[in-house]
């Protein structure tokens, strides 16, 4: 019998039920290893995890989840507190005990890697690159941090010669990676804890992109300076037609017809496909997979319409730029296409923000994002890794206040609560509104009781 790679390894995983965090064990357990791991709470990931050979997920943190034994590796989330008592418990046990981003890093050095980088559109351009290589017969293996809606998995090892992996600058994991082929998107302060300036973030970026042997990067003067070498550039392509929650456009005088919709998407298309060409895909049949694309979870994700016939759609846009797009993409969906702002085809926004931090730095870009929408729904914010104690007087209300400041009238609701939020739109939603449940939290929990 052949053994895996990583037969023999024994890996425990703290928080296992977040979006990288599950692919990385999913890719631990292809390999061989034997995974198990806890989360705080369960999540569709840590469920997709238990029909997977050597994978052990347990709910709730407890030093009894970790294997006996001298031999565990244990690896952690950033979203873990220091204070953790598995992690506590690891250290006191004199176990190895490393970052996430070691983990990740290990398997990007045993396959040929395609690093997306960005603060905007990763886990879709991603996406997008795995089903252009999948359409191409190269099974590559990937770990992002989004449900690929064609497998159901969001991550798997695959068999083929690469491996397609989200490069996250929020802890400067990304850093920690061996990559091959580096995408660049977008350069957009962010993540306020981690970085004091934009300066310093540019200083990150450009060490991600310094290593790879190809560099595909959006067509900007600030993006394209970052490396010193050869560059790939990408930009939207021109023109895009948007019409019917599809985009269309031409792509090395080929048509391209997009199922997913936006500007944003096409740009998106346009840098996926040309990594694939780089990763030396056919371009034809790579254009194919990305024609037959559906969206990776909880992007512009149709969950269903309410009983008032209104449709209810998820996404996981937090930062104002995204909203923007997002909302923009809306517009051309449907009666909200039509850009009628009566008492039809209205776009609803319910936005959670994600992060105290990032609501305290960047509430009135918020509210004037959230101001393209006809009706802007802001509840509170989801924490995360932060703490409502160490940021006195920030809530959603900063960008609820900020919407209302730009929106020219429209009504602003500040509703705090799921439950308060669910109880209002109930009655405001009607047949033809587009509603758009968005943020990086679980606000998508409000808009499945909305469509149950």
């Amino acid at each position: 019998m052949t053994l895996l790679p990583w037969q023999g390894r024994r890996i425990h995983v703290i928080g296992i039920g977040g979006a990288g965090m599950s692919a990385y064990a999913a890719a631990a357990a292809a390999l061989g290893a034997s995974v198990s791991g806890s989360d705080l709470a369960d999540s569709p990931f840590a469920e997709s995890l238990r029909g997977l050979r050597g994978v052990d997920v347990r709910i709730g943190h407890d030093v009894g989840n970790i294997p006996d034994g001298a031999g565990v590796e244990v690896f952690w989330s950033s979203a873990i507190k220091p204070d953790n008592i598995e992690l506590v418990a690891a250290l006191e046990r004199g176990l190895v005990v490393r970052p996430r981003a070691d983990l990740l890093g290990e398997l990007t050095r045993m396959r040929r890697t395609i690093g997306v980088a960005g603060a905007h559109g990763k886990t879709t351009t991603a996406s997008m690159i795995v089903a252009g290589l999948r359409a191409g017969g190269l099974d590559p293996g990937y770990v992002i941090g989004g449900t690929l809606r064609e497998t159901g998995r969001n991550g798997e090892w695959g068999s083929g010669e690469w491996l397609v992996v989200e490069a996250d600058e929020s802890d400067r994991s990304m850093l920690a990676l061996d990559v091959e082929i580096a995408v660049l998107t977008s350069v957009e302060l962010d993540h306020h804890a981690e970085f004091g300036s934009r300066l310093e973030l540019e200083r990150a970026y450009r060490a991600f992109v310094a290593g790879a042997r190809v560099a595909v990067i959006r067509d900007r003067p600030e993006l394209i300076g970052l490396r010193a070498g050869a560059v790939v550039g990408y930009d939207a392509p021109e023109p895009v037609l948007l019409v019917g929650g599809r985009s269309e456009f031409e792509f090395r005088g080929r048509s391209v017809r997009l199922g997913v919709p936006g500007a944003h998407n096409a740009e998106n298309a346009a840098a996926a496909l040309e990594v694939c060409v780089a990763a030396g895909a056919d371009i034809d049949r790579a254009i194919a997979g990305l024609e037959a694309f559906k969206g990776a979870a909880r992007r512009f994700e149709l969950l269903g319409s309410t009983q008032t016939g209104a449709a209810v759609y998820d996404d996981y846009a937090h930062h104002p730029t995204e909203i923007a797009a997002t909302l923009a993409a809306a517009r051309t969906i449907g009666q909200a296409g039509r850009g009628h702002r009566d008492r039809s085809g209205r776009v609803v926004a319910v936005f959670q923000p994600h992060l105290y931090s990032r609501t305290a730095e960047l509430a009135r870009e918020f509210g004037a994002a959230l101001a393209g929408a006809d009706v802007v729904v802001v509840v509170d914010v989801y924490p995360a890794r932060e703490r409502a104690v160490d940021f006195p007087g920030v809530s959603g209300r900063l960008i609820a206040a900020a919407a209302v400041d730009a929106s020219d009238g429209r009504p602003v609701y500040w509703l705090p609560g799921i439950d308060d939020a669910e109880r209002v739109l109930r009655g405001l939603l009607r047949d033809g509104d587009l509603c758009l449940v968005i943020g990086a939290g679980d606000i998508d929990r409000l808009g499945r009781r909305l469509v149950a």
